[in-house]
């Protein structure tokens, strides 16, 4: 059996197939039905969100692009599990990664309190930090979830820190959600002979309620108290 070929491999062709999920048994446009159309949940999710900013006043300019980075997660990661090309993954994890700095600046700032030289230096920590893990952590370990740990640890710590805010116990559902995604898309691969479908489709569905609780939790927290400035 030829070797499942993952995004980042040796040298760069963006035009290679990509081919690391269970659903897909070839390179065509429609080979992953499943995993392509479960993206709706973060379309859901930006949608549900916007109402609920727009009735928290409609005015939290911070959330409501962080609202549009998520209908474009929906958007790209169904390009990459459609297209599935070295180059399509782009589309599906630069606007995750523009959301998940995104999202952890404003917690720094607008549930924590922090000063902005301040969340600057946790930013910069929090990347160097997932960057290491890239470096320690195998390649492949976890099926690549490895690389959203991080983000899971951010996402925990943040919430405990928070907690006695309701802001804070949202953070903290969102954590517990991504652990749970985080599992199904882990044993994607693992469980392809008894289960052909795969479970990276949970990791769609699971991460849409992930996003809106947590953007939830940024329009309550914007509504209760005044948004800190950005300078």
């Amino acid at each position: 059996m030829p070797r499942r070929t993952g995004p980042f491999d040796a040298a760069v062709n963006w035009s290679q197939p990509v081919d690391i999920y269970c659903e897909r048994t070839d390179p065509s446009f429609w080979a992953e039905p499943v995993n392509a159309i479960t993206n709706a949940a973060f379309l859901i999710a930006a949608l549900v969100a916007f109402v609920h900013w727009r009735r928290a006043g409609g005015h939290d300019w911070p959330v409501a692009i962080l609202i549009a980075i998520t209908a474009v997660i929906g958007v790209g990661s169904f390009i990459f599990h459609t297209v599935a090309t070295r180059g399509a993954v782009l589309f599906d994890t630069v606007p995750i990664a523009l959301f998940i700095y995104g999202y952890l600046f404003l917690a720094l700032r607008r549930f924590l309190g922090l000063s902005l030289s301040l969340s600057l230096m946790a930013l910069a920590a929090f990347a160097a930090f997932s960057y290491g893990v890239t470096l320690v952590v195998p390649r492949g370990a976890l099926n690549g979830s490895y690389a959203y740990m991080p983000a899971l640890a951010a996402t925990l710590l943040i919430g405990w820190l928070a907690r006695r805010q309701e802001a804070g116990r949202w953070v903290m559902a969102a954590g517990v959600t991504l652990a749970l995604s985080l599992m199904f898309r882990s044993i994607d691969q693992a469980v392809c002979a008894a289960i052909p479908l795969g479970t990276h489709f949970l990791w769609h569905c699971l991460n849409g309620l992930v996003l809106y609780l947590l953007l939830r939790a940024a329009i309550d927290a914007g509504a209760t108290r005044q948004t800190p400035s950005l300078t």
